[in-house]
């Protein structure tokens, strides 16, 4: 089968597609053919070792981290899954593999693709799903009563997050371009501030929390408008020592993240708040709550229109990078 492989990490990486074994499947494994994978900018972070002392690599590493598929085979102790299945899944971030005709994922990080998705929409979901789901029940222990604010929430985070908020009983506000304002209002949405209009830091009542898409130029609006107490959970921003801490990380990274972590956590105490980072991981059950939330709600991602193949790895990851994608970029694989 074929496969798109880095083979070093280098800041103008480029995966190399190459001929290599189908993978076989443990006891409890299951092997999947893919229909498509999607592009994240976590396949640039990996690619360029920015995240290496969060995971790092042998190579040559088969890349990407989310997708859909037919289970093909299963492991002798695989019980939810059998052959013909449409699955899908965020890959685990030591076993990433998305990018290939073949992949073998453990039982416990799939699920059964929504069924109101076909395959190309449904690689779209994983990631932005399951960091939603994360982010709201796990780092910010959100619960019914409360406020978020989500920067830049207009996209397709903000598709999965402003739902899964909403049955969590928050009230949501969000910010973004003009022409996502009904999308944003009809997910259920309680305020809409359109960046070219009004600036959301002069209008918005203090909340509970925030979840920062854009980075470290938002930051000082974002806790102007946080409640002491409240917490700022991050995509984009980076580790602090609370991300090490709770994962367990070597003394030596712990270091490492507080240091780089150490302004924002100031910043962030200045105000009475905290400050976390996510960095999603696979989770079959959580992916079957995300699943269940897509059927009901109708949730269809946006995904660009431009066909890639796997021979177009590179310029499907330029587009991610530079371009302008309308959606979710995708690697679609033949039959």
């Amino acid at each position: 089968m074929q496969a798109a492989q880095l083979v070093k990490y280098d800041k103008q990486f480029q995966l190399q597609v190459r001929e290599v074994a189908v993978p076989k499947p443990g006891p409890a494994d299951v092997l999947v053919k893919v229909k498509a994978a999607a592009v994240n900018p976590v396949d640039t972070l990996i690619g360029t070792g920015s995240v290496k002392l969060i995971q790092n690599y042998a190579m040559p590493v088969t890349m990407g981290n989310e997708f859909s598929g037919v289970v093909s085979a299963v492991g002798d102790q695989v019980t939810d899954f059998q052959p013909g299945d449409a699955v899908y899944a965020r890959m685990p971030l030591d076993k990433i593999g998305a990018f290939a005709e073949y992949l073998v994922i453990e039982q416990q990080s799939l699920a059964k693709m929504p069924k109101n998705l076909d395959f190309d929409h449904a690689a779209a979901v994983p990631l932005t799903g399951l960091t939603a789901y994360q982010g709201l029940h796990e780092e910010l222990g959100a619960h019914a009563g409360q406020s978020i604010m989500i920067p830049g929430g207009s996209g397709s985070f903000g598709q999965m997050a402003i739902p899964i908020a909403k049955e969590l009983g928050l009230k949501v506000s969000v910010s973004g371009n003009a022409r996502a304002k009904d999308n944003v209002m009809a997910m259920g949405a309680d305020r809409y501030f359109d960046y070219r209009q009004e600036n959301y830091w002069e209008h918005l009542e203090p909340v509970d929390y925030i979840i920062d898409t854009v980075g470290p130029k938002e930051l000082s609006h974002e806790l102007s408008v946080l409640k002491p107490g409240g917490r700022l959970l991050s995509l984009v921003m980076g580790p602090n020592r609370r991300f090490a801490t709770d994962r367990n990380l070597s003394w030596f990274k712990t270091f490492l993240f507080s240091f780089a972590g150490k302004k924002i956590d100031r910043q962030a105490q200045e105000v009475g708040a905290s400050y976390r980072f996510i960095f999603v991981r696979s989770d079959g059950a959580q992916l079957r709550a995300v699943t269940t939330l897509v059927e009901r709600e109708n949730i269809s991602p946006a995904i660009d229109p431009t066909v890639f193949h796997l021979a177009d790895i590179n310029q499907a990851i330029d587009l991610v990078n530079h371009g302008h994608s309308q959606g979710k970029v995708l690697i679609k694989f033949d039959d």
